[in-house]
C-alpha cells in the first residue's frame, strides 16, 4: 500500500470509494452524502491539496481522506473528512495509513489543531478527544463526544471557541 497526494486522474476513483464505503443518508438518495460533500470541498476556497491523500494498492484507490479550512472563533484550524475505504479493504490498515498521514501532514504544515464528527470507539487512538476538553465547541451541541479534536505541534492552548467548518459541510 502506498498513501500519496491526491492527483486529478483520482478524482472518479476517490468518488467510488466514497460512494462504496458509506451508505447514502436517506432511503431514496441515489448516493451518500460524503460522495458530493468530498466534490463540493474540492470545488471550495477552503480545499488544500497537501491534505486529499489516497490510499493506493498495486495502483488502485482504495481509500481517501481529507482535511479542508476550518476555524476555531475564527482562528485557522483543519476539519477532517471525510476518510473512506474501500469495503474490500477495510480493517486491514488502509484508514488507520491514511489517518496517520494526513496528521502527519497537517502537522508538518504548522496547522495547530484538526477537528472531526467520528466515531468515539475509532479516533482516540490517533490523539483525538471530545473537543469541550480543549475548549472547542461542536457547530452542533447535540454532537456530545462524536465531535473530537487533535491537538498538533503548532497547538496553542488559546485556541478555543466554537468550530467551524468549510462552508460546504455547513450547507449539508
Amino acid at each position: 500500500m502506498l498513501i500519496r497526494r491526491e492527483t486529478p486522474a483520482d478524482v472518479d476513483a476517490i468518488r467510488a470509494v466514497h460512494v462504496a464505503a458509506f451508505a447514502p443518508t436517506t432511503e431514496g438518495d441515489a448516493e451518500p452524502v460524503e460522495a458530493g460533500l468530498v466534490d463540493a470541498l474540492r470545488a471550495s476556497t477552503e480545499w488544500l491539496p497537501s491534505l486529499s491523500l489516497v490510499a493506493t494498492d498495486d495502483g488502485e484507490v482504495i481509500g481517501h481522506v481529507v482535511c479542508t479550512r476550518a476555524w476555531v472563533a475564527g482562528r485557522p484550524a483543519l476539519g477532517l473528512g471525510p476518510l473512506g475505504v474501500l469495503p474490500g479493504h477495510q480493517a486491514k490498515g488502509a484508514g488507520s495509513a491514511l489517518m496517520h498521514a494526513v496528521l502527519g501532514a497537517a502537522d508538518a504544515l504548522g496547522e495547530p489543531l484538526v477537528a472531526l464528527l467520528g466515531h468515539t470507539g475509532y479516533y482516540p487512538r490517533f490523539g483525538f478527544r471530545p473537543g469541550t476538553e480543549l475548549g472547542v465547541r461542536a457547530p452542533d451541541p447535540a454532537w456530545g463526544a462524536h465531535f473530537q479534536v487533535r491537538p498538533l505541534g503548532a497547538y496553542d492552548p488559546t485556541l478555543r471557541g466554537e468550530f467551524r467548518y468549510a462552508k460546504p459541510f455547513r450547507d449539508l
